[in-house]
């Protein structure tokens, strides 16, 4: 499941690939985008926010970019890049028709599956359109005290949910959101105003996210960044705690404040995190 971490290595990835290169090719397969070609501009800069990667393209002779290509990746979106060149046609690690975007340069074809959120943004729209996220944990405007701030501006609101809004701070997903809540010994129903301890949960976040943002899996625990040993929660719904044995407990959380009142999966142990 992609999360903050996931998006900034993509990010760094693409960077790598694209940055300074002129694009040779360029197929938007969502029908917003359909006539939308970048054929001949040049990859100016691809950067994460959060859990939102912008791509930003400029005409050859530009000083400036010109469009940001934002996508995100939703539940099961990625971004793969392949080599290119003569006699190289290597085969795509993912069905053709979840291609959502399809870019080519001389040396390089990245192709984005299954993204949640494709389109183009004017450099100006751009300037703005990610204006409502809190700070970026794994950003150069990382500001702890800020998003402190914006997460106990909702003393009532559980804190499953605060960590969980971008709008506090940009880059928990539904792993660490249950993760952090057992790290901190809470459970995500408890208010915010009932966390103590929210500073240290904070910079947990930050600490987790740093620690796996250069990793291909991911670890909350500090072990192998692969099956249960990865999680101390999430996903192990009926298995032993492995802090006390008792048996992990599955349920769901909803947020009113959306507009379809989603409920996101919740995983918790019943007695290292007593409820509210």
């Amino acid at each position: 499941m992609p999360e903050g971490d996931t998006v900034w290595r993509q990010a760094r990835n693409l960077d790598a690939a694209l940055r300074g290169r002129a694009l040779t090719g360029c197929d938007f397969r969502v029908p917003a985008l359909a006539t939308v070609d970048f054929t001949g501009r040049v990859v100016a800069s691809v950067r994460s926010r959060g859990k939102h990667l912008l791509m930003a393209v400029h005409e050859p002779a530009a000083a400036s970019p010109g469009h940001v290509i934002h996508s995100h990746l939703a539940m099961e979106g990625t971004w793969d890049i392949y080599p290119a060149g003569p006699g190289r046609d290597p085969r795509w690690r993912r069905p053709a028709h979840t291609a959502r975007a399809v870019l080519r340069t001389e040396d390089a074809v990245v192709v984005g599956y299954s993204l949640g959120t494709l389109e183009v943004w004017t450099d100006a729209e751009a300037g703005h359109a990610l204006d409502h996220l809190g700070p970026d944990l794994l950003g150069p405007d990382w500001d702890a005290r800020e998003a402190l701030r914006r997460l106990t501006a909702g003393p009532d609101r559980p804190v499953g949910l605060a960590l969980l809004d971008q709008r506090n701070l940009a880059g928990i997903g539904n792993i660490y959101r249950n993760e952090l809540c057992f790290l901190g010994r809470v459970h995500p129903e408890t208010p915010v105003a009932g966390v103590p301890e929210l500073p240290r949960l904070v910079e947990l976040a930050k600490r987790l996210l740093e620690a796996n943002k250069d990793r291909p899996g991911r670890s909350t625990t500090g072990g192998p960044a692969r099956g249960d040993a990865a999680v101390w929660v999430y996903g192990l719904a009926g298995r032993p705690c492995k802090r006390c044995g008792t048996l992990i407990r599955h349920g769901k959380l909803a947020d009113p404040t959306t507009p379809t009142h989603a409920a996101r999966d919740i995983y918790f142990c019943p007695r290292c995190q007593p409820g509210p």
